[in-house]
């Protein structure tokens, strides 16, 4: 038997699913496709999250758009963290050129052009539907987490949360938590004393100097009202093919204790709102997190540890996770071993320190006989790489070096005018993107300083009312002293004399 027909047995029985799947593309052996050799992705198994990295100008992009496509054919919603602005295209049909199928006669797929719904948002100052979400929606542990607070700190923000709590004020965006942090040591002190404790100055100035850094990357903007409803992520079009949801994050990359944020927040909103799904026969959303280092490089302990809890149990809530990055490195072990589904593009060997990573990389898949994987990694063409997923059954596929299928949808991003008519078409955005600014806490703890001000205003009036009656004589007094003064008065007497001598006289 013949290495080619070896090659092809293998993959057919690695790659055969009983259930629903999608199809990546086909086999390749010594650089050249191998026909019927489809590399087929069981439904079932998207929820145990995967890995898409390669070098810049790999084809991960395109990867991400096929997965994206073939997800919504099959009713999945899609979420996707467009860092670089590339995947607007998915809602235009794509254009068909020769290349492209030339390409899929290689791995006997036919090709077709084809449009997919699609939802822009933003949690910048970008066009699209506005994400948000509220401080109390956070809670105390996830919101001192996002801001790395050590356990006196965490403490604190426990307090406010609790007196919040207690005195039913909203805490909706930051002005309203730093408004109650200024009250608990400052006109509330006593208060706050009275019944949670003493809270030092010292340790709500770190916490504010940490929400100042917070703001200063643009946090004000999420945070806040209308909350979005994570169920709006979950739609189906008319015609069966689930929404694929695209955040535009182009603006953000410079701030990435945002971009962790906002992840961190919609991964826990998801877990927490998501009914538990056991064994489904396909997800109920996957997401792609594209440039996933920005979520890792400056996150705390505490975060990275908080985003790898949730990665573990929320793939039981039906949610596929992908992280998008050059290197597999970039990734946190813990987080690395979570992932099923491993598409890796080709990677560049410049210095002995590349080489050593991509050793490293090679060591990450399963041994083949078919390949020298550590030298096939930087020799995978554009639009070619190296797969591993998850059977059915739970174990891993062979390892094969793919020829990945074209996109049906446009290769490139949409135009200003097109973007612009997607946003007003969207039912989303007209939901959203409505400002809302109710009172909450600042407003009211403001009308409480101002009511508290002008009752002690108006107590100190009664008190100087009251002190000056004590000094001041009364009217009676007054005239008593005056007609005293007169009658003892000389000219007073004088004339009385006069007045008494004259009647004698008469």
């Amino acid at each position: 038997m013949s290495k080619t027909t070896d090659f092809s047995t293998h993959i057919i029985d690695g790659y055969t699913c009983k259930g629903n799947f999608i199809t990546l593309g086909g086999g390749i052996l010594d650089g050249e496709a191998i026909a019927n050799t489809h590399v087929k992705i069981p439904l079932k198994t998207l929820n145990r999250h995967g890995l898409i990295a390669g070098a810049t100008g790999t084809g991960k992009t395109k990867t991400i758009q096929v997965l994206s496509e073939q997800l919504s054919l099959n009713g999945i919603p899609v979420l996707m963290m467009d860092i670089k602005g590339d995947f607007s295209g998915i809602a235009m049909p794509g254009e068909e050129k020769s290349f492209i199928t030339e390409r899929h006669e290689k791995i006997s797929i036919p090709y077709e052009t084809k449009g997919f719904p699609v939802e822009l948002m933003t949690i910048s100052e970008q066009n699209g539907v506005r994400l948000r979400a509220t401080v109390s929606e956070f809670g105390p542990v996830l919101f001192s987490r996002i801001l790395d607070l050590n356990d006196t700190q965490a403490g604190v923000v426990s307090v406010i949360f609790k007196y919040c709590d207690d005195n039913s004020l909203p805490l909706l965006d930051l002005k309203d938590f730093k408004k109650v942090l200024q009250y608990a040591t400052e006109e509330g002190k006593s208060e706050f004393e009275s019944e949670y404790g003493r809270i030092s100055t010292s340790s709500t100035g770190s916490i504010l100097r940490k929400i100042i850094e917070l703001e200063q990357q643009g946090a004000e903007l999420f945070f806040g009202e209308k909350s979005f409803d994570i169920q709006d992520l979950l739609r189906i079009d008319e015609n069966g093919n689930g929404y694929v949801n695209i955040i535009r994050l182009t603006d953000i990359q410079d701030r990435p204790k945002l971009f962790s944020t906002f992840m961190l927040s919609l991964l826990a909103e998801i877990y927490n709102t998501m009914p538990e799904q056991g064994d489904a026969e396909q997800p109920e959303l996957v997401i792609f997190i594209d440039e996933a280092h920005l979520i890792f490089d400056q996150a705390s302990k505490a975060l990275q540890d908080q985003i790898e809890t949730i990665i573990k149990l929320i793939r039981s809530k039906g949610i596929g996770v992908y992280f998008i990055t050059q290197n597999p490195m970039d990734v946190p072990t813990g987080v690395l071993a979570q992932l099923g589904l491993k598409i890796q593009h080709a990677l560049r060997a410049f210095t002995a320190n590349d080489r050593k990573a991509i050793k490293m990389t090679a060591e990450n898949y399963p041994d083949t006989d078919f390949y020298e994987t550590d030298e096939v990694l930087t020799s995978l063409g554009i639009g070619e790489a190296f797969v591993t997923a998850l059977s059915e059954k739970g174990t891993p596929t062979p390892l094969v070096a793919t020829m990945m299928r074209a996109p049906m949808s446009r290769m490139d991003i949409l135009t200003t005018t097109e973007i612009e008519t997607c946003i007003v078409k969207s039912k989303l955005a007209k939901k959203y993107n409505e400002v809302l600014d109710r009172e909450s806490a600042y407003e009211l703890l403001n009308k409480k300083i101002a009511e508290a001000q002008e009752i002690a205003t108006e107590e100190e009036e009664q008190k100087e009312e009251t002190k000056r009656a004590k000094e001041e004589p009364s009217t009676t007094e007054v005239i008593g002293k005056s007609i005293t003064k007169v009658v003892t008065s000389a000219s007073f007497i004088r004339g009385a004399f006069g007045l008494l001598m004259k009647m004698f006289k008469r």
